[in-house]
């Protein structure tokens, strides 16, 4: 009995974002433990490899090809969950993007598509899937921040501006839902070698800085965001609510090091 407490055997979950990166390593961790999962892309033949690679698991998975930084987007999201089953588990709002520039270069475009992807799906997909997630009694719900969103590094203001919100949103629906059977928790990363990354990291020069403020000495995969997301939604983690983990090789501890 006590082993089911690591589990996640029979749990109902959401991943957006879900095809490539974190999310790919988030939806492979949750089938794996035993849940019935719907992961969200855009793109129909990522969903399609995904299916592929994963689809014969513990767990069930469905997908569902949508952008939820539209509106359409997420009614599609929700139209396939209330056609799936009648109550959520776990949500976990991972899809994210960025532009990275000075902030004086930014259009009202870029702005709107950083901030729709990032904060608005969020926000709205945690609205309407409340009365879901209630019907669960054991609702889960994790948002997928960056360390971006706890102090300063290069990604740009606006990228920044949406994590530190989203750790924000943590607390703020931790405290209003906890009564309604809901725990709300995020995992902020540093590095994490995905396909977003790469683009910076194949740098060598940059990818050696950013070790040098690790004190792990190494960029992190998405396996280990999987496992930090997987815990806290496990009934093992119970009593855990409105907290932001950093999985991040110790770079937010990491004050002078002198030589």
């Amino acid at each position: 009995m006590a082993q089911n407490r690591w589990l996640l055997t029979g749990k109902k979950a959401v991943v957006t974002g879900g095809s490539k990166g974190i999310g790919e390593a988030i939806v492979k961790e949750f089938i794996d433990l035993g849940a019935d999962v719907v992961a969200v892309a855009r793109k129909e033949e990522d969903l399609e490899l995904l299916i592929e690679n994963y689809g014969n698991g513990q767990g069930r998975l469905y997908t569902v090809a949508a952008d939820v930084s539209t509106i359409e987007g997420r009614q599609k999201l929700l139209s396939k969950i209330q056609e799936l089953w009648g109550s959520l588990d776990i949500l976990v709002n991972n899809v994210g993007t960025n532009i990275r520039k000075p902030t004086v270069e930014y259009t009202v475009d870029e702005y709107d598509f950083v901030m729709n992807t990032n904060l608005r799906s969020a926000f709205e997909l945690n609205q309407k899937l409340f009365p879901l997630l209630r019907s669960s009694e054991q609702g889960n719900i994790i948002h997928v921040t960056s360390v971006a969103g706890l102090t300063h590094v290069r990604t740009g203001a606006i990228y920044g501006m949406t994590k530190a919100a989203l750790t924000q949103l943590t607390k703020n629906l931790s405290a209003e839902w906890a009564m309604d059977g809901i725990r709300v928790n995020a995992v902020a990363p540093w590095y994490i070698s995905t396909p977003l990354a790469q683009a910076v990291l194949q740098k060598r020069e940059y990818a050696d800085a950013v070790i040098s403020r690790t004190p792990m000495q190494k960029i992190g995969e998405p396996a280990d965001v999987a496992g930090a997301v997987a815990f806290l939604c496990m009934p093992a983690a119970a009593y855990i609510t409105g907290q932001t983990i950093a999985v991040d090789g110790g770079f937010t501890i990491n004050g002078f090091h002198p030589l």
